[in-house]
């Protein structure tokens, strides 16, 4: 199975490049993450916004937030999202965010 390595530690992940237990998460590990799965070298604090929107919706509601609900709790708009995130909100984002895959992501 695949893994990111994050502090020495191998993290294993699905087929898809998503945290198997999403209890790991951590943000050194969304570091890492967006390294090897979305090839980004630094999160800015509009990546940050839309992580930590995204993660604190999955926490409390145990499901990805719909995109609206992402644009408006982030204050990110859809275009940035796309910009920031190469594979997308759903694929992307919630890959850094460490959320299983989200329900309808293909």
């Amino acid at each position: 199975m695949p893994s990111v390595t994050c502090r020495g530690t191998a993290v294993e992940l699905n087929e898809e490049g998503f945290l198997v237990d999403p209890g790991v998460w951590d943000e050194e590990l969304a570091l890492a993450l967006a390294r090897q799965e979305e090839g980004l070298e630094a999160l800015n604090e509009q990546h940050w916004s839309v992580i930590r929107f995204i993660r604190g919706h999955f926490l409390e509601h145990e499901a990805a937030p719909m995109v609206r609900q992402v644009c408006k709790g982030s204050g990110v708009p859809l275009k940035q999202i796309y910009d920031l995130f190469p594979g997308g909100p759903a694929r992307g984002a919630c890959k850094l965010a460490g959320l299983p895959k989200p329900d309808g992501c293909v």
